[in-house]
């Protein structure tokens, strides 16, 4: 059994998302698309082309490069407009800082040296590193896709002469249905997690979610931090979601797609269930269940009464209690009397361990927890 199969994540991405996809289908999970963020760029523009013009005609001591997207796309818009050289010239004297690893690689690729990088890739962490040595001196700010320049404008309160270099900007998607249905699909436990791979789509998701009309911003609060697994490339987009009440989400050690990933695996282990019923193993695993060596696609509430029953371990649970957690208060017991005989069908001679205790509940005959 794949270690994603019977799992459903959901992709907040706009960039890499079918990378990101693939990696998790290989897995074995479910993938649902809902882009809460989109890249909108900016290098036709005459910002853009301003801010070359006067770095060209008056270069930086400093360069702060604050994404790879950013920098790969300057200089080649640089590059099309002719002024690529130029732009090399008057940057190759500059101190150079990174936000990143990535950032520093996309300026080797244009033959620029890096002499330090930010070993968190926080905007915070190059802040302190320049501290005060900034003032006086002409600092060229390749901003992310944000669409305040905070960096820029702190560099300009301690004192430098800042030129800000807009590359691009992070916008809200231009057909908002996906990103709303990935906010249904959370707020009701359709997916089993969630990856965000920038702080920025954190803030659009909110967003959404609060134009949404299915409980807004509380519901897909509290669904993060019970039902579905939040999970983010690096501490930054982690920090993001605390900020908006949502701690304890999974980030891998390195902040990478492949690493986010497998960290991703290895939370969702932790919700597979392993048993046997009458010596026959049984695994639970998001809907999927494999009994009898055969693997059966189940619903969300078939597979929360199965799940229910094994952890309690053979003891009875009693129907209005089954009722009220896969339902929800005051729910006809009887939904749940048609959904043990579906079950049972579904699991075939496994289904007979699932045992109706008459005026009590239910519970799992032969059940030998762990398997």
């Amino acid at each position: 059994m794949l270690p994603l199969a019977g799992f459903v994540v959901g992709i907040t991405a706009d960039r890499r998302a079918d990378e990101q996809a693939e990696l998790l289908r290989r897995r074995g999970a479910e993938v649902v698309y809902g882009p809460v963020i989109r890249t909108r760029p900016l290098s036709d523009g005459a910002e853009l082309a301003a801010a070359t013009d006067d770095l060209v005609a008056r270069p930086p001591d400093l360069l702060v490069a604050l994404t790879a997207l950013g920098i790969r796309s300057w200089f080649e818009a640089a590059d099309g407009h002719g002024r690529g050289d130029a732009l090399r010239g008057a940057l190759a004297d500059a101190r150079v800082v990174a936000r990143g690893p990535k950032a520093a690689g996309a300026l080797a690729t244009v033959g620029l040296d890096v002499d330090w990088r930010a070993p968190g890739e926080s905007s915070a962490e190059v802040l302190a590193h320049l501290g005060d040595s900034v003032a006086g001196r002409r600092v060229a700010v390749q901003r992310d896709g944000a669409a305040r320049a905070f960096l820029a404008e702190t560099l300009a309160d301690r004192g430098a002469d800042v030129v800000d270099v807009p590359i691009y900007r992070w916008e809200l998607p231009d057909d908002p249905a996906p990103a709303r249905s990935l906010v249904d699909a959370v707020v009701t436990g359709s997916v089993d997690a969630v990856t965000f791979t920038s702080a920025a789509a954190i803030g659009n998701l909110f967003t959404i979610a609060e134009r949404s009309g299915r409980g807004g911003v509380d519901a897909l609060r509290d669904a993060l931090r019970t039902r579905v697994v939040p999970v983010c490339v690096g501490p930054v987009s982690a920090a993001r979601l605390a900020g908006l009440g949502v701690d304890g989400a999974v980030v891998p050690d390195r902040w990478r797609l492949g690493p986010m990933v497998r960290c991703l695996v290895e939370a969702l282990e932790g919700r597979r269930r392993q048993a046997a019923l009458d010596g026959r193993p049984i695994v639970v695993q998001g809907t999927a269940v494999v009994a009898d060596g055969v693997t059966t696609a189940l619903s969300r509430r078939e597979v929360g009464l199965l799940a229910a029953l094994i952890d309690a371990g053979g003891a009875v649970v009693a129907k209005e209690r089954l009722a009220v957690d896969l339902w929800a208060p005051g729910t006809d017991p009887h939904v749940v009397e048609v959904t043990v005989a579906r079950l049972r069908r579904r699991l075939g001679p496994v289904g007979r361990s699932l045992v109706t205790v008459p005026r009590r509940g239910y519970r799992l005959d032969g059940l030998e927890p762990g398997g």
